[in-house]
C-alpha cells in the first residue's frame, strides 16, 4: 500500500531585512513541502521553530504543542506562529504524527498559528562517512550532522515569519505566558547600547534561544557550512560569538523545561532538567525588600524576591517578626506565591500574606501605614491567584508575618507575584 503524503512545494516568506536575501546572495538551494497548516500572511511578532525525528522510545511532539499553546493566551496565539519540521525520512511516520497534529491542533492550523513542513532526503548533503571530529562514533556524527542540518533548513524556512526566532526542541514544557516574557526582555536589552545575537531563555542544549530574524539567514547557512563539525549547540555558540556578543545572556527563571526521558538518538536515557524552570512565569516588579529578622551569613531579604537560587534565611523568628517588599512603583497584583523551608525544615509554621497602601520612610527602610491579611501559610506555603478580583487597587507593599514564635529558623526560597500582563504589539 502506498502512502499518500501532502506533497506540494511550501513557499517561503522573505522579509528582505537580512542582506542576504535582498539580491539572493548566497543562494541556498532547498524546497520544502508544506504537510499541513495555512501560511500566515502577514509577519508576526515571533515565529518558534522545532524539528522532531521518529524515536525508538516514546514521542513528545504532541504534548510539547499542547503545552506551547496551553500557556498562551488566545492574543498571544495571535502573535505567534509555531513551525515543525518533520525531519525523518520515514514516509509512514510523517504521515501518522501529520494525521495526530491534525486531530490535535485543527483551529491552531486553519488560524495559521501551527505549520508542519518537510525538506526532502535529496536536498541533504551526506550524512553518512563523514569526519570523525572528537572521536564521537560514526553513528553520532551522523546524527549530530543531520540534526544541524534540520536545524539550517528549518531557520532558513522561519526567516520572514515573525520579527524574532525562538528555538526550541520537541520534548519540552513551556511556561506560562512565556511569548509577554520575552517580549520584556527583548524590550530592556533593545533599550541598551550593546548589541545582541542570541538571548537564551533555558540552559539546556538548543532550548530556549532566540535570534532576530534579520539574522536567521546567516544563521542556517552556518549551520549548514559547518553541519559536520560539531554539534549543534557548540556551533550556536560561535555564532553568537561572530556576531560579536561575546557573553552569553541568560534570563532566570528558565521559560523551558526538557520533558524528555529518552533521547532522540538511539533511545538513550535522557535526564537533563533544567534547575532555574518556574512553569509559572512571574512578574516581580522592582522593588526593596526588608525584614526585621536576623539574617544569617548572606542569605538577604531581596533574594527571595529575585530570581535565581538565592533564599532569605532568617533566625529564631518570633511572633510579629516580618519581612516586607516595598514596590517601586504602585502595582495591581494578580497572584502571590510564596516557599519557605528547604528540605522540610526551617519551613514558616504560622504566617500569614497582607497587602498595604501608603508607603512611609524612615532612615533605615520603608514600609506601608496600612495592611491588609489576604490570607494564611499552609505547611509552609501561601499560593492565591486571580487576586484582582477582590483587590482590584493597586498596592505598594507586600509583607510576609510570622504569627507565633517558632524554634526553627525561617527559610524563605521564593516569593513571586503576577501582575496586569500586556500583549505586545505585533
Amino acid at each position: 500500500m502506498v502512502l499518500n503524503e501532502l506533497t506540494w512545494q511550501a513557499d517561503r516568506p522573505v522579509s528582505m531585512e537580512s542582506w542576504i536575501d535582498q539580491a539572493d546572495y548566497l543562494s541556498f538551494n532547498v524546497s520544502y513541502q508544506l504537510l499541513a497548516g495555512v501560511l500566515p500572511t502577514q509577519q508576526k511578532y515571533l515565529s518558534v521553530g522545532l524539528s522532531s525525528v521518529k524515536r525508538k522510545k516514546g514521542s513528545y511532539l504532541v504534548p510539547t504543542l499542547k503545552s506551547i499553546f496551553s500557556q498562551s493566551s488566545p492574543e498571544e496565539h495571535s502573535f505567534m506562529v509555531v513551525v515543525v519540521l518533520l525531519a525523518d525520512f520515514d514516509v509512514s511516520w510523517r504521515v501518522d504524527t501529520v494525521k495526530e497534529i491534525k486531530s490535535a491542533f485543527a483551529s491552531e492550523l486553519e488560524k495559521g498559528h501551527l505549520l508542519v513542513i518537510h525538506v526532502p532526503q535529496d536536498w541533504y548533503p551526506p550524512i553518512t562517512g563523514l569526519k570523525r571530529n572528537f572521536n564521537d562514533a560514526p553513528e553520532r556524527v551522523t546524527f549530530r550532522s543531520k540534526q544541524n542540518l534540520d536545524y539550517s533548513f528549518l531557520i532558513h524556512y522561519c526567516a520572514g515569519l515573525g520579527r524574532y526566532y525562538l528555538q526550541l526542541e520537541d520534548d519540552v514544557f513551556s511556561a506560562k505566558n512565556f511569548l509577554t516574557t520575552i517580549k520584556k526582555r527583548v524590550e530592556e536589552q533593545e533599550g541598551k547600547k550593546f548589541t545582541w545575537a542570541t538571548l537564551e531563555f533555558s540552559a539546556l542544549g538548543y532550548i530556549g534561544k532566540l535570534y532576530k530574524s534579520a539574522h536567521l539567514p546567516l544563521l542556517a547557512r552556518f549551520l549548514f557550512i559547518f553541519y559536520q563539525e560539531m554539534p549543534c549547540d557548540w556551533l550556536m555558540t560561535h555564532f553568537r560569538e561572530v556576531m560579536t556578543q561575546k557573553e552569553t545572556i541568560l534570563f532566570k527563571p528558565s521559560l523551558f523545561q526538557h520533558m524528555g526521558t529518552f533521547s532522540s538518538f538511539q533511545g538513550t536515557y535522557n535526564k537533563l532538567k533544567d534547575k532555574d524552570f518556574e512553569e509559572d512565569v512571574y512578574t516581580n516588579p522592582s522593588a526593596e525588600v526588608y525584614s526585621d529578622m536576623s539574617t544569617y551569613q548572606k542569605h538577604f531579604p531581596k533574594l527571595a524576591w529575585d530570581a535565581g537560587e538565592g533564599f532569605f534565611w532568617g533566625r529564631t523568628p518570633e511572633k510579629g517578626n516580618c519581612l516586607t517588599v516595598v514596590f517601586t512603583e504602585p502595582t495591581v497584583v494578580t497572584g502571590i506565591f510564596v516557599e519557605t523551608g528547604s528540605g522540610g525544615k526551617d519551613i514558616l509554621e504560622s504566617g500569614e500574606v497582607e497587602m498595604g497602601h501608603n508607603v512611609v520612610a524612615t532612615d533605615k527602610e520603608k514600609s506601608c501605614t496600612e495592611f491588609e491579611s489576604v490570607g494564611t501559610f499552609e505547611n509552609g506555603k501561601f499560593k492565591m491567584q486571580e487576586m484582582d478580583k477582590k483587590y482590584s487597587s493597586a498596592s505598594s507593599c507586600l509583607k510576609i508575618k510570622v504569627t507565633a514564635t517558632q524554634k526553627d529558623w525561617l527559610i524563605i526560597t521564593k516569593i513571586r507575584i503576577t501582575t496586569k500582563l500586556t500583549v505586545p504589539h505585533q
